[in-house]
């Protein structure tokens, strides 16, 4: 990320040298980033031809293709660019992201058909699908993911017992994408009331999918009250938070629910509506979604570390 925002910030500047780095087994190559043209010096023009040719020497350069790289490039590097990749993409505006990782998809496909007999698409569809589809990432990103995805269900490249998968994922996540409504459904609290996720009035909400005793729901619940003024924001109406549990041990739930934030709405899903992939996909517990006043998705299954940050900025709050 360092390097791509010295990339940004000096015209003509080259960026990443195609220099070889040995290793005890065979020389690998490193990683080169474009040359920006200095041509280019307003920020966003920048910032877009950097990433519309982040991948162009990656893709024109040979090299082994295995369990240690992909390219003659080192996975552990190969891996560290399609995240600093993701995190730039995800500074801009949804579709824009979207059209580039089509066209970082397209090149993968390119590369493939130059050389069927290498590995390069089935390398990078298994990096790119952990670093922005698995649930573990810290970069996770389903609208991201979505173009490639939506390229693995198609290619002629993709292995035809893995396509049926990709067809799926490519559904589930279409689902409720950044900046359409959250779907409406409804909850019931422990004293039996009945609640519905649009009748909450708030400036922002916070839906959390928690598990009661969930080890990481508790950490993300101490980092939740440890943000400056957080309680005060739900108390003025700028923010609420609904903590909806999802499963089916309801018993388990009522027993722990008066552990949960008394300024909290707390419910379960009494239909399995959410559970169900129609609506929503919650692929793991915990699950953290951002939406605005209007109900609208800020951040749809988010890092926690990207829904603090946001929470942390009072300006985000003040604004909605």
């Amino acid at each position: 990320m360092l390097m791509l925002l010295a990339a940004l910030a000096l015209p003509g500047c080259r960026q990443g040298g195609a220099g070889r780095v040995e290793t005890p087994e065979r020389t690998l190559r490193t990683f080169a980033y474009p040359e920006i043209p200095a041509v280019y010096t307003d920020p966003e023009e920048r910032r877009d031809y950097l990433l519309d040719h982040f991948w162009d020497k990656f893709f024109e350069g040979d090299g082994p293709c295995d369990t240690g790289a992909v390219l003659g490039v080192s996975h552990a590097e190969v891996e560290k660019q399609v995240a600093t990749f993701a995190e730039v993409l995800m500074q801009l505006p949804l579709p824009e992201a979207q059209q580039k990782m089509r066209h970082f998809f397209s090149q993968v496909e390119r590369k493939q058909a130059a050389d069927t007999a290498s590995h390069v698409f089935l390398l990078m569809e298994e990096i790119v699908s952990r670093y922005l589809y698995d649930p573990n990432s810290p970069v996770r990103n389903e609208d991201l993911y979505l173009p490639y995805v939506e390229g693995l269900a198609a290619s002629p490249f993709t292995r035809e017992a893995a396509r049926p998968g990709y067809e799926y994922v490519r559904d589930m996540c279409a689902l409720t994408p950044v900046g359409s409504v959250a779907p409406d459904f409804r909850f019931r609290d422990a004293r039996g009331r009945t609640h519905h996720l649009h009748e909450v009035k708030a400036g922002t909400t916070l839906l959390f999918f928690s598990n009661p005793g969930c080890y990481a729901c508790q950490e993300i619940i101490n980092t939740l009250l440890g943000i400056p003024g957080f309680d005060q924001a739900i108390g003025s109406g700028a923010l609420a938070v609904v903590n909806v549990y999802i499963d089916e041990e309801i018993d388990k739930w009522r027993e722990y629910e008066p552990n949960y934030p008394r300024n909290w709405l707390c419910g379960y899903d009494p239909d399995g509506l959410v559970r169900s992939d129609r609506l929503y996909c919650i692929r793991a517990i915990p699950s953290l979604w951002l939406l605005d006043r209007d109900k609208r998705v800020l951040m749809k299954d988010a890092p926690a570390e990207r829904v603090v940050s946001w929470l942390q900025n009072s300006q985000n709050l003040q604004n909605q």
